[in-house]
């Protein structure tokens, strides 16, 4: 991690299925300063306990949150309940997810739902590209891509939500 950071330890909770850990006010204030905000996401670079990824720092109920997802706990050793050495940066790289393939040969070729999704609020659209964009086999690609389309026309719910 290139950027200056500042370490902290904090132990892992859990809220619902999401673990996390709450970052102290001084280490809020080092990644406020850094951003140059203190609302909305802000994309972070974290060590825990040694290990890198990138996080996007978000506030939930009042209070600023970093979840640590599987992949993080399992490189760390680390569970809900134990404690960990954590090392954090204002991530200032520009994080872009590329729209499927499928999904943007879909909308091509139906210009009525390329015209709603092209006026849906920015975080709908990016919620759909990264859903579409992280499924694993080609069959629920192309199942999903199905479902979006349908989404967007007014044909059904999709990634948790009724049709715009």
């Amino acid at each position: 991690m290139a950027a200056r950071t500042i370490k902290f330890s904090a132990v892992i909770k859990i809220i619902g299925v999401n673990p996390f850990v709450y970052l102290p006010d001084k280490v809020l204030e080092f990644i406020f300063v850094q951003a140059g905000k203190n609302k909305g996401k802000i994309p972070v670079k974290i060590k825990i306990d040694g290990h890198e990824f990138v996080q996007t720092l978000v506030r939930y109920s009042g209070r600023w949150r970093l979840y640590l997802n599987t992949p993080m706990r399992k490189a760390a050793k680390k569970e809900v309940g134990d404690s960990a050495i954590f090392e954090i940066a204002f991530d200032p790289k520009k994080r872009v997810i590329k729209p499927h393939p499928s999904f943007l040969k879909a909308l091509n070729q139906n210009k009525k739902a390329k015209k709603i999704f092209d006026y849906l609020p920015p975080y709908l659209q990016t919620e759909i590209i990264r859903y579409i964009s992280f499924l694993k086999t080609e069959d629920s690609i192309n199942r999903n891509v199905i479902k979006a389309i349908d989404f967007l026309l007014g044909k059904g719910r999709f990634i948790g939500r009724d049709s715009p």
